[in-house]
């Protein structure tokens, strides 16, 4: 795997923990998800101090904050959360911070998000489309600016420089995709939905049924996934790595032919060392894995 050393994450996450980078004018922004704090560090680092609550590797569905982690939302000037219902335990939270006169920014309902496959709730994983991500990632510079105005300018070069990168991406991962003939995919929950979308692939079956991780799938459901797999010939069940994948390897062994279980990073990045570390890694490995297990 070639790795673009441009896109390498300026920033480590510390597990468990706050990251955080030094700030010019005492600006404090944090984002909810180790995505979200990836592309906010590369956007606005230069002048505010930038904290990550959801720490990589964990599941942002089922993520509960510690009450010290509650707490340090209401330190912050501003926090930019996914939304769309990505972050169910920090609801109350964040309601809490925006009473205490904290500006909460929810990305996801900004971007023209797109329905479920199955169902017409609102998809929150947006980010899996880079052209998407552009959006958002206006969205948080023009945030910023408007706190920090003497830094207007160099927070919309920073900006202009992320989305040509951005753009980059998008054409590398439509490249490596480009001799994918089968393009159904299983995946271990409803999540690719946007990278289906913006690449011309269509999800046909998911292991737990709906966008989030906290749900199970009943005997019926499994019975029938483990049919579609079967008459689709799908030779890969995709599975994101801040979940287990028991379930998803169970289904896999049950359909009777060589399935392969493969690991992507979706909800959220990945350790330092994993190919996914930052956000632009994190796309290209995953277009690279989807690109060797279908090909």
């Amino acid at each position: 795997m070639i790795i673009n050393l441009r896109w390498i994450v300026p920033l480590i996450l510390v597990a468990g923990a706050c990251s955080a980078s030094p700030a010019s004018d005492g600006l404090a922004v944090m984002a909810t998800t180790s995505i979200l704090g990836d592309v906010t560090e590369r956007l606005v680092g230069e002048v505010a101090t930038v904290e990550v609550l959801i720490p990589a590797g964990a599941d942002p569905h089922g993520f509960q904050p510690s009450a010290r982690q509650a707490a340090s939302l209401r330190d912050v000037d501003v926090v930019f959360a996914n939304g769309l219902g990505l972050e169910a335990g920090l609801t109350d939270v964040l309601d809490a911070a925006k009473r205490d006169g904290v500006l909460v920014v929810e990305v996801g309902p900004e971007v023209e998000p797109i329905p479920f496959s199955d169902n017409d709730n609102l998809d929150p994983h947006f980010w899996l489309d880079p052209l998407r991500m552009s959006r958002a990632a206006a969205l948080i510079t023009n945030t910023v600016a408007d706190l920090a105005e003497p830094e207007r300018a160099q927070l919309l070069s920073a900006l202009a420089s992320f989305q040509a990168d951005l753009a980059a991406i998008d054409e590398e991962i439509a490249g490596l995709l480009a001799g994918v003939t089968n393009r159904k995919l299983v995946t271990n929950h409803d999540s690719l939905g946007y990278f289906a979308d913006r690449y011309g692939f269509q999800v046909i079956g998911t292991v737990v049924p709906g966008g989030s991780t906290l749900a199970s799938p009943s005997p019926r459901d499994v019975a029938d996934l483990i049919e579609i797999i079967e008459d689709e010939r799908i030779a890969a069940v995709f599975t994101d790595a801040a979940e287990p994948d028991s379930l998803a390897q169970l289904v896999a062994d049950e359909s009777g032919g060589s399935v392969e279980v493969v690991q992507l990073y979706i909800g959220a990045l990945g350790p330092i060392g994993s190919g996914a570390a930052g956000y632009l890694e994190m796309l290209q490995l995953n277009a690279e894995r989807i690109s060797g297990a279908l090909s």
